[in-house]
């Protein structure tokens, strides 16, 4: 059973009784459940569409960090057309259901790889409880024909690739695989025919949850690991040299094959509904807190300073082998960590001595810090990567981004060295030489470092400082959003060459450039915050709960611009009690009864959004608590 939504639910209401919230999260969305049969026609035209929530994707526009991106594959450097997609999602039963319009003055396709119209997708396949990480299954559809001659016939529809398709996409696709994903497509105008200008093109597809693994309809729901990239093509019917080009737009991952960066969180469940009102808002996976009233650790490796011993400090175990532990990661971390053995020396022998680690997490200042407790009875050095003792952690840098325009991660990596000291490499090397990172390791009691395993070893700590300032971070740290994974490496050597093996096991992402890594938020300290007073948001609005308790609360808040809001209220559960329209709001302080009619006594959470009233873009965001008494 998924506990893993209403605690991400849950996570985001909490952070309300600390000095700062959150920051909305580009890489999840709500497919509300309906009832209301939805007909694939590619029209759009049910009711429920209407109340699906929506993203929309824009290309040379970052559709959310840390993974979107775009990029020109041929042509013009920017596209005489570039692409505007809406998204939609909803569920009915077991059934996932995408609604894509895009605008495009120029639709189709061709035979070669790159020249078309369409979708490239990918479902992280759950259908195997032993995969770890979950692999992606591909779901391509699109203008392509590889089979086919150019230029292609004016009118013809999109193609099936991948999961649930024939080889090449060849027609016609038998019962099982129309009944696992289907879609029918529409275009405003005539594909493949650049005679007249076209408008664009609507998707209405399907994607059976059942047979990859999910299930969406057990009382918790399901979280949906899900990506898209809009491919396009302009001005090949015929072909027109002053405005051709071809290019994507995606968000969170670009490939259906392979995971890559980062991936959208579809969430799921039951009681959110076409007509439950506002969906519960989702806070980040996990919160590393701020440690400022202990005194700061020495960095020499040693985790005997009082800091690592705090019950505030954010900590993990990493374990190979061990499905249970990796089953307790918030979120998707249960279906991103995984664990990989490479061949040493021919083969990949039985692993004798697993690793087990505990990581911790804290920061202060523009610092964080880490720690590991690594227990191993075979530590050793070697200068192949495959058999190193040590680990990775990959960090996207906020200032830097990548080739694809996505948040660049960097590989922060160290072993343990001949001489039992830490050896910094990859990006931590650079850090460490440039004195924006410290970082130290200790051999346990007893262990020596050799490569014949004849001494039984006790394992190793590891301390290291970043200066998150050299991330791309601003003094402050700006949003304050992490995105982060730790690899560990286990490298252990016996006498004979036939036992000697490496592991790699993970925690959310093995590599900086993989999916996924975890959406952490550097929670500030909230020492000296009274749970029930005021709350300052980044915008300088003010809420607060009055009286509190109380059997009738009422809520007051400053409103900064003219506004149009709206309050949302949830029990601790993470279910939305009521929702009510507050209107059109002048500048100034505010005060609106918290509404709950036939609530039982409790803790309850609520959150006031005010939206520009002329273009409906959010302006606050105002989360806060409240006990009601009887």
């Amino acid at each position: 059973m998924r506990t893993r939504i209403t605690t991400a639910v849950i996570l985001v209401l909490i952070g309300a009784s600390i000095a700062s919230a959150a920051p909305d999260r580009k890489d999840v969305i709500w497919a509300r459940q309906t009832t209301s049969p939805i007909t694939l026609d590619g029209v759009l035209n049910e009711a429920a569409w209407s109340q699906a929530e929506t993203f929309t994707l824009v290309y040379g526009q970052d559709a959310g960090i840390p993974g979107s991106g775009w990029k020109v594959e041929s042509g013009a450097f920017f596209p005489s057309d570039s692409t505007l997609a809406t998204l939609k999602l909803l569920v009915k039963d077991n059934q996932l259901y995408l609604g894509a319009v895009i605008a495009d003055s120029s639709v189709g396709g061709s035979k070669d790889f790159n020249r078309f119209d369409g979708l490239l997708m990918a479902l992280k396949d759950h259908s195997d409880p032993n995969s770890a990480p979950k692999p992606p299954a591909e779901y391509f559809y699109a203008w392509w024909d590889p089979e086919g001659t150019d230029p292609q016939p004016a009118g013809k529809s999109p193609t099936f690739f991948g999961r649930w398709a024939n080889p090449f996409g060849v027609l016609p696709r038998d019962s099982t695989q129309i009944a696992n994903w289907d879609a029918v497509t529409t275009v405003q105008g005539l594909s493949n025919s650049d005679a007249t200008i076209d408008q664009g093109y609507t998707v209405e597809m399907r994607f059976n949850l059942t047979p990859m693994g999910y299930d969406v309809t057990q009382p918790d729901g399901d979280i949906i690991e899900w990506n898209i990239a809009i491919y396009d093509c302009d001005w090949f019917w015929p072909f027109d040299g002053l405005k051709f080009g071809t290019n994507r737009v995606w968000w969170q991952s670009p490939w259906g094959n392979a995971a890559w960066y980062n991936e959208v969180r579809v969430f799921s469940k039951p009681s959110v509904t076409t007509s439950s009102g506002a969906v519960p808002a989702i806070g980040a996976e996990l919160e590393i807190p701020e440690i400022s009233d202990v005194a700061t650790p020495t960095i020499d490796g040693n985790l005997g300073d009082a800091v690592w011993s705090d019950p505030r400090v954010y900590d993990f175990d990493i374990r190979w082998g061990d499905a249970a532990l990796r089953a307790t990661y918030p979120e998707v971390g249960p279906d991103r960590a995984g664990q990989y053995q490479p061949q040493v020396n021919g083969g990949t022998a039985f692993v004798s001595d697993p690793v087990d680690a505990t990581v911790k997490m804290f920061y202060r200042d523009d610092y964080l810090y880490l720690g590991f407790d690594v227990r191993d009875e075979v530590v050793q050095y070697l200068p192949s990567f495959d058999q190193w003792d040590g680990a990775l952690i990959t960090i996207n840098d906020r200032g830097t981004l990548g080739p694809d325009n996505q948040l660049l991660g960097r590989r922060l990596s160290f072993q343990v060295n001949s001489d039992g000291t830490l050896l910094p490499q990859d990006y931590l090397l650079t850090m460490t030489q440039a004195g924006t990172a410290l970082a130290a390791l200790q051999l346990g009691a007893g262990t020596t470092v050799d490569t014949l395993g004849i001494d039984v070893d006790s394992g190793y700590t590891a301390e290291i400082r970043l200066d998150l300032t050299a991330l791309g971070y601003p003094p402050g740290l700006g949003d304050r959003s992490l995105f982060i994974g730790v690899n560990l490496l286990d490298g252990d050597s016996y006498f004979l060459s036939g036992d000697q093996y490496g592991t790699r096991t993970w925690w959310y992402r093995e590599y900086e450039g993989d999916c996924c890594p975890a959406w952490a938020y550097l929670a500030p300290n909230p020492t000296g915050v009274d749970d029930f007073g005021p709350l300052v948001r980044g915008d300088g609005s003010l809420i607060r709960t009055i009286p509190n308790p109380a059997r009738e609360p009422r809520v007051v808040f400053e409103v900064p611009r003219r506004s149009r809001g709206s309050i949302d209220v949830y029990d601790v559960s993470g279910r939305l009690v009521s929702s009510a329209s507050l209107g059109e709001l002048e500048v100034g302080e505010r005060e609106v009864p918290l509404s709950m009619p036939g609530a039982p006594a409790g803790v309850y959470f609520y959150r006031v959004r005010l939206v520009d009233p002329e273009n409906g873009s959010l302006t606050s965001s105002l989360q806060g608590k409240a006990v009601v008494v009887h």
